[in-house]
């Protein structure tokens, strides 16, 4: 009788421990997951921007120094995509200013600011920022939940065990929590 309650006790901790393992794994994929589709939305606004800039230089040529800043953001984003999310995130966040600073300039354009091209990837763009919104508010939940897990009885023995680690949070910058809205 003594050894059927060992064995009993014995499958219920290995119950325990595999359910929490792998409650752990599914939650290290979500949120790789979750970076493959702020990636995903990333490269669509780094994909826009050189189609933005050719419209812009039409319009406002002797503002060279803000189309230049704007492609050096972008190609500096470029270089972070592998950096993790704190550098991207801090890249992510020059070249949108570096936007502002180009979507005020239409301002000073009004025929820019009348332009279909322009006004297309305008929304284009405002739209992809919105998915970037949605993509860095899972990915940053997704987060958080692996994180209490991880640091969480009795996961946090197994995480230990198993070499779980804490992951970063995808940060945007002060003021920038919500998308920048550009009006004509």
């Amino acid at each position: 009788m003594a050894a059927v309650i060992i064995i009993v006790i014995v499958v219920l901790i290995a119950i325990v421990f595999v359910a929490q393992y792998n409650g752990l794994v599914r939650l290290r994929n979500r949120i790789d997951s979750a970076w493959s589709q702020i990636g995903v939305q990333l490269e669509r606004r780094h994909d826009l921007i050189p189609n933005l800039i050719e419209t812009v230089k039409g319009y406002a040529k002797h503002e060279q120094g803000t189309l230049e800043g704007v492609v050096q953001a972008r190609n500096a984003a470029i270089a972070a995509k592998d950096a993790g999310p704190e550098q991207q995130a801090q890249a992510e966040n020059v070249l949108s200013g570096a936007l502002r600073q180009l979507f005020a300039l239409s301002e000073a354009y009004p025929d820019l600011k009348a332009n279909q091209n322009f006004l297309s990837l305008q929304e284009e763009l405002t739209s992809t920022e919105d998915r970037i919104a949605y993509s860095r508010q899972f990915y940053n939940d997704s987060v958080l939940k692996y994180d209490n897990k991880i640091e969480s009885i009795p996961s946090n023995i197994i995480a230990g065990m198993f070499g779980f680690k804490g992951r970063e949070y995808f940060k945007a910058e002060e003021g920038a929590t919500e998308v920048p809205k550009v009006e004509f």
